[in-house]
């Protein structure tokens, strides 16, 4: 904030983070805080892209052991392996999935990075952050053999889309369904230049026996399932059972026991993407609908009814104010 010429006190103090935190590798923050902070200093400072600004200052060395372990996997494959296993060690609300091919160039793979939070805030932000921060340590990891051919946004950018192009060296497509590099399947493949095996094991072991993932319950399993598929393939509890390496009775009891169900966690889970879509992107309704794999616009329609007492074109034109507990609708969208 001070680089643009911006005071940042006020602000920390505002979202309750303390300055001397900052300096404590040790310090655990409020996710949510966080990412509020983010949003408030793009705005307040009038600069829309602070979150790529951040991320130029980032390199491995902020993820700590875990960037250790990545600096000597065997393969830029390997390394991503690591941060899907441990990324949660910066925090249990960050998310990296792998997927073998990219919908949008048949010669790539995909690296999906998500932000979950529920009620889920704007993340404009903090996902550029996330997605700036993996372009800089691939690049770091990968070197002269790093090919990045896309890279997908699940928010329409506030600032011109050749800011994003600049920083990433590649077409940036906004309002899509995952933040995601879209990656060169060559690169995979790359051996790591800085690789040490003895460091690496190391590292792998310290990970592995002090620290186990809180997220690992089948509900937040099933969850990120649903979320990777929704839209792609139909979700349905068979197919994602399987997937996770249950049977479909099975996955039903340990839902049941952690007091959960299939059709809850996948309601819960389209309720929390329409809302971000709605409130971050243009995508239209009809296309909104797919990708939610709603079998039409008015089961969409029906389901913001459901969900926020309004229809989803009110939740765009911001007729709505959507919090933890309740809905509010504007007078005029009421009389509407």
């Amino acid at each position: 904030m001070r680089d643009i010429g911006h005071d940042p006190l006020p602000l920390l103090r505002r979202h309750r983070i303390r300055l001397k935190s900052l300096d404590d590798e040790d310090t655990l923050l409020p996710l949510r805080s966080v990412v509020h902070l983010m949003e408030a200093t793009a705005t307040e400072a009038n600069c829309g892209d602070f979150g790529l600004r951040m991320a130029r200052a980032h390199d491995v060395s902020i993820l700590g052991p875990l960037g250790v372990a990545m600096q000597n996997a065997w393969t830029f494959k390997d390394a991503i392996d690591y941060t899907s296993r441990f990324l949660f060690l910066q925090s249990p609300g960050l998310v990296v999935s792998y997927f073998a091919k990219s919908e949008f160039d048949d010669r790539a793979a995909e690296v999906s990075i998500d932000i979950v939070l529920d009620p889920r805030p704007p993340l404009r932000q903090s996902i550029d952050l996330s997605l700036g921060s993996a372009h800089r340590i691939s690049q770091l990891l990968a070197g002269e053999h790093y090919k990045l051919r896309a890279v997908t946004l699940p928010h329409t950018p506030v600032v011109s889309l050749a800011v994003y192009q600049r920083f990433f060296g590649a077409r940036v497509i906004p309002g899509q369904e995952r933040a995601s590099l879209h990656i060169d399947r060559a690169t995979f493949r790359e051996k790591l230049r800085s690789t040490n095996p003895a460091l690496r094991e190391i590292a792998e072991d310290y990970l592995s026996r002090h620290f186990r993932n809180p997220n690992d319950s089948v509900t937040s399993r099933v969850r990120l399932a649903i979320r990777r598929t929704l839209g792609v393939q139909p979700a349905r509890k068979n197919d994602l059972a399987g997937m996770l390496g249950f049977h479909p009775r099975t996955m039903q009891r340990r839902l049941e026991a952690e007091g959960s169900s299939f059709e809850a966690i996948k309601d819960a889970v389209r309720k929390e993407l329409a809302l971000q879509y709605l409130r971050e992107t243009t995508i239209p309704l009809a296309k909104l609908a797919s990708m939610l794999a709603f079998p039409e616009h008015s089961a969409l329609t029906r389901s913001c009814r459901r969900w926020f007492g309004a229809p989803p074109s009110a939740i765009r034109r911001d007729l709505v104010v959507v919090g933890k507990n309740k809905v509010t609708v504007s007078k005029s969208e009421r009389a509407s």
